[in-house]
């Protein structure tokens, strides 16, 4: 673990921070960052687990997330995801649907054993492509009491349908017999081959894509260590997305309350749209005014961390 402060944003004064290790149910050691209130005194705090985006790292969005809300009162835990960052896991840079959201609620096992923290008041916010991850923990973790989930995007719809649901019964088999035989290439290799390199630009590439550059290869939002500044995805992370749909039991989040929030001009939009339409009351879809999907990663002026700060106010709650 890095010893220095090497975040995207700068370190706050007003919150104690601090590297913690802690294991996943399959074993795997999770690295995280936890901000604690300076002046919180002896009183057990509400907690908050934070992450994402898919392909990030702490240092940069979900730490931004979770320092805010620790100024704002809570214990907060911003973690790397299995194979990403500085947490374990091998091979390298592989997602899964269910190993990542099982990382949530090892977060969840984290924070609720912390002295610092009341176990029967805490949250979860996911961040882009695991604010579907941390929908998914949260229908299945009774422990958690609410949830947000910001700029959201539905990793399993998106590499089994495509975007907006473009691809066809075939296009969806073609790429399944890609994947399956690249499974025999990975297998004679013995390691994983890798998709090109993210978010590098050859011309002509949609304005999202440009965004996306713009945070993760920029000093805006670089980081060495996240996937998408300097590496990609295993070529068969897709295959156990493909047909295992993360938001199937989304209604069974309530009766604990979800925010959805998105931007009005993000081509992502329509993912938090169909949840908001599957999940059960009581639930909050808040559209930011002409924010695209990035504007939420980090610019401030966009965040509504105030309505994130009441939600989590008014919904955690002991029993």
């Amino acid at each position: 673990m890095t010893k220095t402060w090497d975040k995207v944003f700068p370190k706050s004064d007003r919150v104690d921070h601090a590297k913690v290790t802690f294991a996943n149910r399959y074993g795997i050691t999770l690295v995280g960052d936890l901000y604690l209130p300076k002046d919180r005194g002896g009183v057990r705090l509400p907690a908050l687990v934070v992450v994402g985006p898919f392909g990030a790292v702490k240092e940069q969005s979900s730490g931004l997330y979770a320092q805010t809300m620790a100024e704002r009162g809570f214990a907060t835990l911003a973690f790397d995801a299995s194979f990403t960052g500085e947490s374990g896991g091998s091979p390298r840079n592989l997602a899964s649907p269910d190993i990542n959201t099982e990382d949530v609620s090892a977060a969840v096992d984290y924070l609720g054993l912390h002295e610092a923290v009341d176990r029967e008041r805490i949250g979860v916010i996911g961040i882009c492509g695991f604010g579907g991850m941390a929908l998914n923990a949260v229908a299945v973790d009774k422990r958690v009491k609410a949830v947000v989930a910001s700029t959201m995007y539905d990793m399993s719809r998106v590499m089994s349908k495509g975007y907006n649901d473009s691809v066809t019964s075939a296009q969806r088999t073609q790429t399944l017999e890609q994947l399956s035989w690249q499974r025999w290439d990975d297998a004679r290799n013995g390691k994983p081959a890798y998709n090109p390199p993210h978010n590098e630009l050859k011309g002509g590439e949609a304005q999202f894509l440009l965004d996306y550059h713009d945070y993760y290869k920029t000093p805006r939002g670089f980081h060495p260590r996240a996937v998408n500044s300097t590496g990609s995805w295993t070529r068969t992370t897709a295959l156990s997305f493909m047909n295992m749909p993360l938001l199937t039991y989304i209604k069974e989040i309530a009766p604990r309350p979800v925010l959805l929030i998105h931007g009005e001009k993000a081509h992502s939009r329509y993912f938090s749209e169909t949840a908001y339409a599957a999940a059960a009351e009581p639930k909050e879809l808040m559209i930011i005014p002409g924010a695209v999907h990035t504007d939420l990663y980090d610019r401030m002026d966009k965040i509504p961390f105030d309505r994130i700060t009441d939600f989590f106010r008014e919904n955690l709650i002991a029993a």
